[in-house]
């Protein structure tokens, strides 16, 4: 096997990317560190030492795939008009974009249920998204910050009830993000 010699993080950065083209390929399941080095064109004990065990990689594909989610997020927040309705608009539409652009989040958020770790990591990131929402909301509703959070949950909770109905075909984008928009400048007051 001719490897190619990367800084670490470089290195991580391939084997991150490899794995989510996997993942997108033949699911969660045909992900362990063995297909992932082989998919990689590196060993396997790389691999190990980038991410120990299957659990551990699949942590770091989802925290990966919510990274470039909430970046999208953020950017889009920035260059949306300051106006509750554009700015829940450019919240439904990032968060449909990232069920439709990245449909490998879903599959790994499901494998990683009943993994102890997985789920605080999940409640961690989760709460971050929330206080992006709450914080970019908060300049257009007079509900308290607690309130506001918990309407934001509860918001994230009908996205992704959405999001399945877009997966099936049961809804377009543009119902979706509508249906969304909705939802979210209806809970500010």
């Amino acid at each position: 096997m001719t490897q190619v010699r990367l800084s670490k993080q470089a290195r991580r950065d391939q084997l991150l990317d490899a794995a989510a083209g996997l993942v997108r390929a033949r699911g969660t399941d045909g992900l362990t560190l063995v297909t992932l080095a082989e998919a990689a064109g590196v060993s396997r004990p790389i691999v190990y030492d980038h991410f120990g065990t299957r659990a551990g990689l699949l942590l770091e594909v989802y925290r990966r795939l919510d990274e470039r989610h909430r970046t999208a997020l953020t950017e889009a927040l920035d260059a949306a008009e300051p106006n509750a309705p554009a700015i829940a608009r450019v919240m439904s539409t990032a968060y449909f974009a990232c069920a439709t652009d990245m449909p490998e989040f879903s599959v790994v958020s499901a494998a990683l249920k009943g993994n102890p770790e997985a789920e605080a990591m999940q409640h961690e990131l989760l709460d971050g998204y929330t206080k992006v929402m709450a914080d970019a909301l908060a300049p257009y509703s007079s509900l308290s910050a607690e309130a506001l959070r918990l309407r934001c949950i509860g918001v994230l909770g009908a996205a992704e009830a959405i999001a399945a109905e877009l997966t099936l075909q049961r809804a377009t984008a543009a119902d979706a993000v509508a249906a969304l928009t909705d939802l979210i400048v209806g809970k500010l007051e």
